[in-house]
């Protein structure tokens, strides 16, 4: 009963929080703050699950409080008590439900959930494949990004000319993209037979993948005078799409030698904007590892080395079948899943980090 009362207070203390965020909605001064919106919707999502699950326990409850209390009364005939005992039955199945679940609601959330990420797509080790493989990793991502209705903007790409790419970078924005794409990040390794391999040798080659939560100018602030800004004009292929200003922007955070650069857009004040947002995030990602690392149970760093050996998830090209690592599951059918069918990894993923907290606590 203590450890219920417990769970019950967690619930009424999202019930405040929900309150008191929603009267900051109301304030002239936080609506005319775009960041500060931001921050107070990611919250109520946050909160909502919660603060949900207290309305329907106190409905319940109240349901089977007039039940009961129908079912006693005297002046009821016996078909209303029937009818009161059904309510009362469906009622405090409702209840008993939901006091089931209420460990797993009550689960402290991953603080980057409902930001936007960043994600960043390098061939590894595997030559030319490698970068074929990575190039159609990042393609994936674009397809599953845009099927679940999130916003898509590449911020870089440089192919190679066998169709693979050297980098790949985009941003995407949209409600649960953080808790799906974070589960990608890593080392992915392919098994099969290029199309470049006239001896049909199969060949194993990775891809290294990062996923960083799109940090705000609040969630890190960058000293002025730790940022050197170097800008130049956009280079192109073959005299085509090349400004004529030096809008391209080189950003290099000087304590740490992290360097950012952006030429995508033609201005040089949006490739700034998208440079510092990109620098922030990296940054912050790199102080959270070492927050992580810091701890017992700190999960591994974001990537590896990009050798064959390290890999959350292997592409085998001759048994069409994909594996992920971290939880055993297959699905056997490589080209759907390098076409974007992502989604029956990430929801296994998921309930098994929720199985494995549950138990750990």
């Amino acid at each position: 009963m203590a450890e219920l009362a417990q769970l019950e207070a967690r619930l009424a203390i999202a019930l405040r929080t929900r309150a008191e965020l929603e009267a900051q909605l109301t304030q002239p001064e936080v609506l005319a703050d775009h960041t500060a919106l931001a921050r107070i919707g990611r919250e109520l999502s946050r909160t909502a699950p919660l603060a949900e699950a207290a309305e329907t326990l106190s409905s319940a409850r109240a349901r089977t409080s007039d039940a009961k209390a129908m079912e006693l009364d005297p002046g009821a005939d016996s078909e209303m008590r029937s009818l009161a005992a059904a309510e009362r039955a469906a009622a405090e199945t409702i209840e008993r439900d939901l006091i089931e679940r209420l460990p797993a609601l009550l689960l402290d959330p991953d603080p980057n959930d409902g930001k936007d990420v960043l994600i960043e797509v390098r061939p590894a080790a595997g030559g030319d494949e490698a970068g074929i493989f990575a190039g159609e990793l990042f393609r994936g991502y674009l397809r599953y990004a845009e099927r679940r209705g999130w916003k898509v903007e590449v911020d870089g790409l440089s192919e190679t000319a066998l169709g693979g790419v050297r980098e790949a970078m985009a941003e995407v924005s949209g409600p649960g993209a953080w808790a799906a794409f974070k589960w990608e990040a890593g080392v992915h390794r392919i098994q099969r037979v290029p199309a470049t391999e006239s001896s049909g040798r199969i060949h194993t080659s990775t891809a290294t993948v990062v996923v960083l939560p799109v940090a705000e100018a609040v969630d890190f602030v960058i000293p002025e005078g730790d940022i050197r800004i170097d800008v130049k004009r956009a280079s192109g292929h073959g005299g085509q799409g090349v400004n004529t200003t030096d809008s391209a922007v080189r950003i290099t955070h000087i304590p740490s030698g992290t360097v950012v650069e952006m030429q995508d857009e033609r201005s040089q004040l949006r490739n700034k904007e998208k440079g510092m947002a990109i620098l922030r995030s990296r940054l912050l990602a790199a102080e959270e590892e070492r927050k992580r690392s810091a701890n017992s149970v700190a999960r591994k760093a974001l990537i590896g080395t990009g050798d064959r050996s390290e890999k959350i998830r292997t592409y085998n090209g001759p048994q069409n079948r994909v594996t992920d690592h971290r939880i055993g599951l297959d699905k056997f059918d490589v080209d759907g899943v390098l076409s974007g069918d992502f989604a029956i990894f990430h929801d296994a993923l998921a309930a098994a980090e929720q199985a494995e907290r549950l138990a750990g606590d």
